[in-house]
């Protein structure tokens, strides 16, 4: 059976397609060295598109003074250069934001790898095309191979120049397409003899120095491999995505071992080169030991930078905590798939070689399964020395002395503890309380303050306590041993108490990372408000990474300042910029990073699932940029902080779509009982209207007057119905003001039962209100609505021949009216919810009538009286009662 699963295109290759076709297309022209005729073959490229129609614009040029490419850049039409003032001196960059204004089919850039000048919105100028690339423009720019990042070490060893500008390999792995600008060694020296590529001193200088025979063949097949590498690639990729079958890379990985002896740099390289032939990811791995608590802050600064790189080679960065390196990075290989292993051959000292074995070794013994690159290494950097180098003066002057001082009076305390006991103890009882100071030395000062106690308390001891005392003789070969054995035991426990305190610190310092991210999340889901979360996270970021930090919120297509510890922080002009350009490009920005990185403040996006919800500024209060562990810190951190915001944004947009949907319903709900509720009489008004006009004669006086009430009631009944909109629209507003005034209980009710002569007819009816009521406190005209409803209701629902009752007592500073229907009752579970607008209770498998306003319009009048009104069974447990507690008269 033919699985057809081989012939389908690789989903890979299609998304990375379908991720180019809103890009700007990268065209390379590539070549060995300057002079070969990048730039000359760029401007004629340009020249042919433009005849195709093609809008094309020079970003920047640089022509050398040399005529014919002079002559082709100006037939082409030019964005004029932007001026930076940088230390006094105006120097002339390529304008990004012209460009992106002008927005151009084509646009062509010389030298991708140039430094810009500080101050420019991007370190380097392959970042400004990666800009204009994301915004769609088309791209022709000029490279030579020397300034790719992974051929860097080869390029020294080759000329014995280091070049410092280069770019990421993934930048030429990106471009669309790499066009070889190739000259041979001979043809590019006769060039430079012409004048045609420098100055004739220029030239003689660079014959001389890089532009050897030697050097230029060299630098020739570097680029011919790149470029064959290039075309590799797009075969593959090309075949992928048309699922054209053939034989693929195998499925390797590459991990490279760094540490702080100074290869980390060149080892990156390597593996990104030997990850590259084969066709694999690879990863850089670092194993943080206790050690590292110890390394100077310029190591620390150079693992950083190889981080770094790694990174922007394309590579994993993994940061890994533990004691025994080589089982750490077998473990690491183990899980993360990796095939092949490449390692640093760093120098040993000669107690090293007798003392342990070398982790190359180790790796090599117990690592049968991969295949282990170890590549020899140059000088290593060596620990600093115990004093500042930086402070003027002497080696003595420079040294830490307060250290030393501390262990010399502990053993100065451990002597006099041992002279107070010596009368009743022996030699190797007294060496132990030496043993103890050095072993509190070694744990709070490390090896070499330890080392030095060490060495101090084996000469008190032999003074103090060795015969002969006051001396550093010894008599007795016994005393010699237990001398010897005190020392290398005191030694012993140095390095002990030494590495007992670099674990405790390195412990210490991810147990503090642990609890702070603990206390982050309990303190974010804590709190539900979108306000309460903004200050949450900046307290606990700025507490935490001991910075300023303010959190900036998109806000009608802008960014608004959301929370900021401390609360009176403000961004400058710069800091601001590169916030802006994170969050519309979802990536960090500002200090010590790739954008605008003389920000003082580092811009790092806050991202959901599908969104970037926020922009984190942060300055340290040192002012450097942030390591990778506290980077990695930095991403956990704000991961939840992005959770959080995006939680709360989600309540306030479900808290949205429920009231919508709730307003829709009643919207619904009142368009339905209008058209039902004023159809009703405006039919019963028409109908009789009608039949008086054309019936006049045939009607009787009684049948005329009939219609004539009909009209009445039906007109009265619609205007109830138009008035408790009115009332209900003056609530909703907050326009309800009552004119409080003494009102008698007995004329209030009187009142509302005259309006309702028609519904409450022959129906039984008991009023028990006592004549010595006090007065109530309230508006006459509200109040009698509010009656008028409540007894229009009780009359809807209960029979004609059941009673009608209302009762009033006093209730402290209340009057409690009663109305009491021996109707069907309402639900118990609806009767709060019948004085909720538009709620109609249904009664059996009848349609509920009414809009469902009325009792709600009696809630609003009363509450805004300062009373209350509920619903409760009858008395017999049948019909309802509404109950209304209204204040009276003080």
């Amino acid at each position: 059976m033919i699985d057809k699963s081989e012939n389908r295109p690789s989903p890979d290759a299609l998304l990375e397609q379908a991720k180019r076709e809103d890009r700007g297309k990268l065209k390379i022209f590539i070549g060995a060295a300057p002079g070969v005729g990048k730039t000359y073959s760029m401007l004629r490229a340009a020249h042919a598109r433009k005849k195709e129609g093609v809008d094309v614009v020079v970003g920047i040029v640089e022509t050398h003074q040399r005529s014919e490419t002079d002559m082709l850049a100006s037939g082409l039409e030019s964005i004029p250069r932007l001026t930076i003032d940088y230390r006094g001196i105006a120097f002339q960059e390529m304008d990004l934001d012209a460009v992106l204004k002008r927005k151009p089919a084509l646009v062509l850039i010389d030298e991708l790898a140039h430094s810009n000048i500080p101050g420019s919105r991007h370190p380097k100028r392959y970042q400004d095309v990666e800009e204009i690339l994301d915004a769609g423009i088309d791209v022709y720019s000029t490279l030579n191979v020397q300034h790719i990042e992974s051929l860097n070490d080869i390029v020294t060893r080759i000329t014995g120049i280091t070049v410092r500008e280069t770019i990421p390999d993934s930048v030429v792995q990106k471009a669309d397409s790499i066009e070889l600008i190739d000259l041979t060694p001979e043809e590019l020296l006769q060039r430079l003899k012409e004048g045609k590529v420098y100055i004739p001193e220029q030239a003689r200088l660079a014959m001389n120095r890089f532009f050897t025979p030697g050097n230029l063949t060299a630098l020739r097949e570097l680029a011919l491999r790149q470029a064959a590498e290039r075309v590799d690639d797009q075969m593959t990729s090309y075949m992928r995505s048309h699922a054209i079958a053939g034989p693929w890379p195998t499925s390797d990985r590459v991990m490279v071992c760094i540490s702080s002896d100074g290869q980390a740099v060149p080892l990156i390289r390597t593996a990104k080169r030997s990850a590259e032939r084969r066709q694999s990811p690879w990863l850089a791995l670092y194993i943080e030991t206790h050690h590292h608590a110890a390394l100077s802050e310029s190591a620390r600064r150079d693992i950083t930078q190889a981080l770094h790189l790694a990174e922007s080679l394309g590579g994993e960065t993994i940061t890994v905590a533990g004691e025994d390196i080589a089982v750490e990075i077998l473990r690491v290989a183990r899980e993360r798939n990796v095939s092949v292993i490449i390692i640093g051959k760093s120098q040993r000292s000669f107690w090293s070689h007798i003392m342990r074995q070398s982790v190359a070794a180790h790796i090599l013994e117990r690592g049968g399964s991969f295949d282990i690159l170890i590549m020899s290494g140059g000088e290593t950097k060596r620990r600093p020395p115990d004093y500042d180098t930086q402070k003027p003066g002497t080696w003595f002057t420079r040294i830490r002395w307060r250290p030393y001082i501390e262990a010399t009076i502990a053993v100065a305390f451990a002597s006099l503890i041992a002279w107070g006991i010596s009368y009743m103890a022996d030699l190797p009882t007294l060496s132990l309380i030496y043993l103890i100071g050095i072993l509190l030395v070694a744990v709070d000062r490390g090896f070499r303050v330890s080392a030095y106690a060490s060495f101090l308390s084996f000469f008190a001891f032999d003074f103090l306590f060795v015969a002969p005392r006051f001396s550093l003789m010894i008599e007795r070969h016994e005393d010699f041993l237990t001398l010897a054995f005190f020392l290398v035991v005191a030694l012993a426990i140095s390095l002990i108490g030494d590495r007992l305190q670099k674990q405790v610190q390195v412990t210490r310092r991810n147990a503090e990372r642990t609890q702070a991210l603990y206390d982050f999340n309990k303190a974010i889901v804590a709190v539900a408000t979108l306000d309460d979360i903004l200050h949450t996270v900046v307290e606990n970021m700025a507490q935490s990474l001991k910075a300023k930090v303010v959190l900036l919120i998109p806000q009608n297509e802008r960014l608004e300042v959301g929370a900021s510890s401390p609360a009176d922080t403000r961004l400058d002009t710069a800091s601001n910029a590169a916030m802006d350009w994170a969050w519309r490009h979802s990536r960090p920005a500002g200090l010590g990073s790739n954008t605008l990185p003389g920000a003082p403040y580092y811009g790092f996006p806050l991202r959901s699932s599908n969104e970037t919800v926020g922009i984190l500024a942060i300055r340290p209060f040192e002012g450097q940029p942030f390591s990778p562990d506290q980077e990695r810190f930095l991403a956990n951190m704000a991961g939840q902080a992005a959770i959080a915001i995006e939680r709360a944004k989600l309540i306030t947009d479900i808290a949205q779509a429920r009231l919508q949907t709730e307003t829709e319903r009643l919207r619904s709900s009142l368009l339905s009982s209008i058209s039902h509720d004023l159809r009703t009489p405006l039919v019963a008004i028409l109908g009789a209207t009608t039949s008086l006009r054309d019936y006049w004669d045939k009607f009787d006086d009684k049948t005329r007057c009939d219609l004539f009430t009909t009209i009445e009631d039906e007109s009265e009944r619609l205007n109830r119905f138009v008035q408790n909109l009115l009332d209900m629209t003056q609530l909703v507003s907050g326009g309800l003001k009552p004119k409080r005034q003494p009102i008698d209980t007995q004329d209030l009710v009187g009142s509302a039962l005259g309006k309702l002569r028609k519904q409450v007819g022959e129906r039984p009816l008991r009023l028990d209100i006592p004549d010595d009521l006090p007065p109530l406190d309230g508006d006459f005209a509200i109040l009698e609505r509010v009656l008028v409803n409540v007894i229009d209701n009780a009359c809807k629902y209960a029979p004609m021949d059941q009673p009608l009752t209302i009762v009033g007592r006093r209730e402290a500073h209340y009057v409690r009216l009663t109305v009491t229907d021996r109707g069907p009752g309402i639900p118990e579970d609806e009767r709060d919810r019948v004085f909720d607008m538009f709620y109609r209770v249904k009664i059996g498998s009848a349609p509920a009538s009414g809009v469902g306003l009325g009792l709600a319009i009696c809630r609003g009048f009363i509450e805004a009286h300062g009373g209350r009104i509920s619903a409760q069974p009858g008395t017999d447990g049948t019909g309802t009662q509404i109950v209304m507690r209204l204040p009276v008269v003080k």
